[in-house]
C-alpha cells in the first residue's frame, strides 16, 4: 500500500476529534487526497455499531463485549474503506483506531489484553498506523472536561477519575512501548498550539516518506 495512515488516540475531552478533523482539512488545503474516518463508524454497519456501543443507554455491555461490537465494527471500516484508500495512495486519518480498545476495554475495564490484541489481529490483519498521535492530559483535566461536556450521553460519560486515570496510564504505556509510532502530545494547551505541534510532526512524516 502506498498511502500514509495516521491516526490519533487519547482520553475524554482532550480535543481529539477536532485535531484529526483540522489535520484533514489542512492536508486537503495543500492538495493532498484524504480519507477521514472515526471509530466506531465510518461504515453504514460501524454508525448502526456506534449507536448501540456508546449511546444506548438502556444496553448493558461488558467489556469483552464491547470489544467484539468495536472490532466488528473495525473490521468493516479496515476493508470497505482504509485499505482501499491506502491503496489508492491516499492519507487516511482516523480519529481512533485499535489503541483506544486496548486503553480503554484493556487498561480501563480490565478485560484481558493478550485476547483483545489476538481480536485485533483478526479484525485488521497486519494493518498498523505510521503515526499515532496521543493526545494526553492529567487525569483531573479529563475529569473536568466530561464534567463540562453537553449533548448526547455516551457510555463513558459517568465513569470516575479512576477510570480514566488507568486509560491514561494505559495510553501511555502503549507509546512507551511503541516510541517510533506514537507522538505523545500535550492537550492541556490551546486547539491552536496542539495543532501546530501535530502540523510539524505529519510534515515531517510525509517527508521522510516522499
Amino acid at each position: 500500500m502506498s498511502g500514509v495512515f495516521i491516526s490519533f488516540e487519547g482520553g475524554e475531552g482532550l480535543g481529539k476529534s477536532v485535531q484529526a478533523s483540522r489535520l484533514a482539512d489542512d492536508l486537503r488545503a495543500r492538495g493532498r487526497e484524504v480519507v477521514h474516518t472515526r471509530e466506531p463508524g465510518g461504515t453504514s454497519a460501524g454508525e448502526r455499531i456506534r449507536d448501540v456501543v456508546l449511546h444506548a443507554r438502556d444496553v448493558a455491555l461488558s467489556p469483552e463485549a464491547q470489544a467484539l461490537l468495536y472490532s466488528a465494527a473495525r473490521a468493516q471500516l479496515v476493508r470497505d474503506v482504509i485499505r482501499p484508500a491506502l491503496g489508492a495512495g491516499q492519507i487516511v486519518v482516523a480519529d481512533r483506531f485499535f489503541d483506544s480498545m486496548l486503553a480503554y476495554q484493556g487498561y480501563g475495564h480490565g478485560a484481558d489484553l493478550e485476547g483483545l490484541r489476538a481480536l485485533t489481529r483478526f479484525a485488521v490483519g497486519d494493518l498498523v498506523p505510521q503515526r499515532t498521535f496521543l493526545i494526553d492530559a492529567p487525569v483531573d483535566v479529563v475529569v473536568a472536561r466530561v464534567a463540562g461536556r453537553r449533548g448526547e450521553w455516551d457510555r463513558f460519560h459517568d465513569l470516575d477519575a479512576d477510570f480514566h486515570g488507568r486509560v491514561r496510564e494505559g495510553y501511555l504505556r502503549l507509546a512507551a512501548a511503541e516510541p517510533r509510532r506514537f507522538v505523545v502530545v500535550n492537550g492541556d494547551r490551546t486547539e491552536d498550539q496542539i495543532a501546530a505541534d501535530v502540523r510539524r510532526q505529519v510534515e515531517q512524516l510525509l517527508g521522510a516518506l516522499a
